[in-house]
């Protein structure tokens, strides 16, 4: 049996093996009609009615919050903001550790636990925000942010 480490309370910014990266990827964006669950590579995601549901053109899922879709993600024109359709990243950095050992994180306090997998990618979007990329996924779309 895979032994997970469970990640509590962390802060990447006290980490000096953490560094800042921004992600550059174009995805596909519906806003969903009721609430919900899906299932990322990582875990469930719990989503409310107007939620983001993205995926990739690799087939990654996951869902954003509607109050934070709109700062992290941009429509691609035509495209109206709140329209279903391809959005892009903006280029807001965020905390990132590569781990070692398999884990598990909340995305928050009381919220969705995520699992990665050993060279997977912890995030850290704010204080007590997770996330949790594959080191496939990161590679790709993440770069480190210009000093």
């Amino acid at each position: 049996m895979l032994v997970k480490v469970p990640l509590d309370n962390v802060d990447l910014a006290a980490d000096k093996t953490a560094a800042q990266y921004v992600k550059d990827e174009l995805v596909n964006v519906t806003f969903a009609t009721a609430d919900g669950q899906l299932i990322s590579r990582e875990g469930p995601n719990q989503f409310l009615r107007g939620d983001a549901l993205i995926s990739t053109f690799s087939g990654d899922i996951w869902s954003v919050s509607r109050n934070r879709f709109d700062a992290k993600y941009e429509p691609v024109p035509p495209l109206n903001a709140g329209d279903d359709g391809h959005y892009r990243s903006q280029p807001i950095p965020v905390l990132a550790k590569q781990m070692p050992l398999p884990f598990m994180v909340a995305r928050c306090k009381g919220g969705d636990v995520l699992h990665g997998l050993a060279h997977d990618w912890l995030l850290q979007y704010a204080p007590g925000d997770y996330g949790i990329v594959g080191n496939d996924r990161f590679q790709q779309v993440y770069r480190l942010r210009d000093s």
